[in-house]
């Protein structure tokens, strides 16, 4: 077989391209918010309640995470592109509402209608559909890497764009970069044949699978992680660091552009060089070691700014691998259902992280939820030292 085989085709690459940037639009109009929410609070009624903030966080996770299992399946009887472009308007329509929203609860309730656009499985699905099995873990890894792309981008960016358009602007932006997410999907994706019926999926043997399990504790970890500590962390930056909300882009800026300089090599060694365990290892121990730094160590902007550097090259380095592990352990019939699972995962963390960080932080105060956070991540890293990794496929007419 020759060489070229191995290589993605043409159609391939504009696949993965296409669907790693809808699910990196609608992405990026789920984070804008997280940089600036927690501070912008305080303005509106109800937004001292830190409990009802991180319900505002992280309510689209739990519908998420309800809505996720049955889009893929609607997704299966109906055919993925309908169901993607339901998502996406329910999206919008949530993101216009927390626009309009008077006070804090009618935020929530605009973040749970966006929460009900719950497309990941379904988006996936396709990726499924249009790649070759050989080259179906890149495309993966593509759309998982978007998620820390986006990630990075919206605390760049959010700072600046509230600045200028305030929270309400920011919540229409997110309604017109999922109405966008539409457009890119009927203009550059292809269309797959309209499927026959719903298979049943063997749901239980992927829930019982013990490399599976470890997989989704670790997404549904990190998003915890994630959703908790932005909960308090623009208050750190205003109060400790004595950055105002719209200035908060001097910290995350350098912190993003340079974590990329570290993110990029440890990939290549993942990936290419079969190093998956160790990079993996080494970013879930460095998530935890983050938490207690924020938590000890964090009375400073430059300290802020150096453990935010750190964090977010352990982010996306795990955005981006947890999906392809995924893939790859999945049995090759339950792969649909692997992902379905992980993406309900994912979303329960969210919501579980943005509650649980407002609960803590009202209670206990914004360093109880950095060191509840240091916690969760050694015990991650306990569960993730005992995993096996697969190695890495041979290229085709080649032998390990």
């Amino acid at each position: 077989m020759s060489a070229i085989s191995d290589r993605m085709s043409p159609a391939e690459r504009r696949v993965g391209a296409s669907l790693a940037s809808i699910f990196a639009l609608r992405m990026l109009g789920l984070f804008l918010i997280l940089p600036v929410f927690s501070a912008h609070a305080a303005s509106i009624p109800g937004g001292g309640n830190l409990l009802l903030v991180g319900l505002a966080l992280g309510a689209y996770g739990l519908t998420q995470a309800l809505f996720q299992i049955p889009f893929g399946i609607a997704s299966d009887l109906v055919g993925r592109k309908p169901v993607i472009v339901t998502g996406l308007l329910l999206f919008a329509v949530g993101s216009f509402v927390a626009a309009w929203a008077p006070d804090l609860h009618w935020v929530i309730a605009g973040r749970v209608l966006q929460g009900m656009g719950a497309i990941s499985a379904a988006v996936t699905a396709l990726a499924a559909d249009l790649t070759r099995e050989e080259h179906r873990t890149k495309v993966m890894a593509m759309i998982g890497s978007s998620i820390g792309l986006v990630f990075a981008l919206s605390l760049v960016g959010a700072p600046l764009l509230y600045g200028w358009v305030g929270l309400s602007g920011l919540f229409v932006l997110t309604g017109v970069l999922a109405l966008a997410a539409i457009g890119l999907l009927l203009k550059t994706v292809p269309a797959v044949p309209r499927p026959a019926g719903h298979v049943k999926l063997p749901l239980r043997k992927v829930l019982a699978d013990p490399a599976l399990l470890k997989l989704n504790f670790g997404i549904g970890t990190l998003h915890m992680i994630q959703m908790a500590m932005f909960v308090v962390l623009p208050q750190a930056l205003l109060h400790r660091g004595g950055l105002a909300a719209a200035e908060h882009w001097k910290v995350y800026l350098p912190a993003v552009v340079a974590s990329f300089a570290f993110m990029v090599p440890a990939i290549i060694a993942a990936e290419r060089r079969d190093q998956m365990r160790p990079v993996f290892l080494a970013a879930v121990g460095l998530t935890a070691l983050v938490q207690g730094g924020l938590f000890l160590f964090s009375d400073s902007l430059l300290a802020l700014g150096v453990w935010l550097l750190l964090f977010f090259v352990a982010f996306n380095i795990l955005e981006a691998t947890l999906p392809s592990l995924v893939s790859r352990t999945a049995p090759a019939a339950a792969k649909g259902a692997a992902l379905g699972v992980y993406n309900t995962t994912q979303a329960v963390g969210l919501f579980v992280g943005g509650a649980l960080g407002g609960y803590i932080a009202q209670h206990f105060g914004d360093n109880a939820v950095f060191s509840a956070c240091a916690v969760l991540a050694l015990l991650w890293l306990a569960v993730a030292a005992t995993m096996k990794f697969p190695r890495r496929a041979a290229p085709a007419g080649q032998t390990v």
